[in-house]
């Protein structure tokens, strides 16, 4: 036996022991798959801000705690008797084996754009369900972070024939989209105004694949970026004895100004 394996079956151990009916521990007995999504989440994100950090102690640590979720869970539904770990390790495996054809068997592949269309060409095979083009759009996860599930609705889209033409193309539907979003502002109409701001997000998003772009990670940068530059607003308003809220909107403007001189 590895040492991976050993170390599997001691985290395995472990968590029958936290789930056992007499001796284990309370929290952990009581948990069920629908308690836990919310902390598989948690330490999903915790794991792509560690990945973002650039530190790999971090990610390690937020790895294992990723890693322990997953196997909670799966503890979880065999106590039900639905499924075992052994099962979806053996089920991936055979899952990433069937759909790299050209790596475990004779098929050919050109280039990573066409393997990523083969893909999900046999993504869509196994998704017997999927009987249309739509039904692969609605396949999406609506769990997902909105910026990314419209971004992979947008990909699936452009994969089954609704795709532009062009950069160009989409810019064009932009600007368009930005011009009923501010006539929709003109008139005042909330509704109106909630689903010309959609059209546009959307189409933003739309550029983003178009320009190979992530837009979640772009929007977390840009955040970011804020929030930096807001510490230096804050910092500089401090150092002159000034308090923001009783600033205008152009002092603030101008401090905010100086502030991104300061950082560039």
């Amino acid at each position: 036996m590895t040492t991976t394996e050993q170390e599997l079956q001691r985290l395995d151990k472990i968590i029958t022991a936290l789930r056992n009916p007499e001796s284990g521990c309370p929290w952990d007995k009581k948990q069920t798959p629908e308690t836990m999504k919310t902390y598989l989440l948690e330490e999903c994100y915790e794991t792509v801000e560690a990945i973002d950090s650039g530190r790999a102690a971090a990610v390690r640590e937020e790895m294992g705690d990723l890693f322990f979720q997953l196997v909670f869970i799966s503890q979880l539904y065999e106590e039900q008797h639905a499924f075992s770990l052994t099962e979806v390790i053996s089920g991936i495996a055979d899952k990433m084996v069937h759909r790299h054809p050209h790596v475990f068997g004779d098929e050919k592949v050109g280039s990573a754009a066409r393997q990523s269309q083969r893909w999900n060409e046999i993504k869509a095979a196994e998704k017997k369900t999927a009987t249309s083009a739509a039904d692969r759009l609605t396949g999406v996860p609506k769990s997902l972070p909105a910026l990314r599930r419209a971004q992979r609705v947008s990909e699936r889209a452009a994969h089954n024939g609704f795709e532009w033409s062009g950069r160009q193309a989409a810019i064009n539907k932009f600007s368009e989209e930005t011009e009923e979003l501010l006539e929709a502002m003109k008139d005042n109409d909330q509704n109106h105004i909630i689903e010309e701001m959609g059209d546009v997000l959307f189409m933003l998003v739309n550029l983003a694949r178009l320009y190979n772009i992530n837009a979640e990670d772009t929007m977390h940068l840009a955040t970011e970026k804020f929030i930096r530059r807001f510490r230096g607003l804050e910092n500089l308003a401090l150092e002159e004895g000034l308090n923001l809220h009783d600033l205008s909107e152009t002092e603030l403007l101008n401090l905010w100004q100086r502030n991104k001189n300061n950082l560039t």
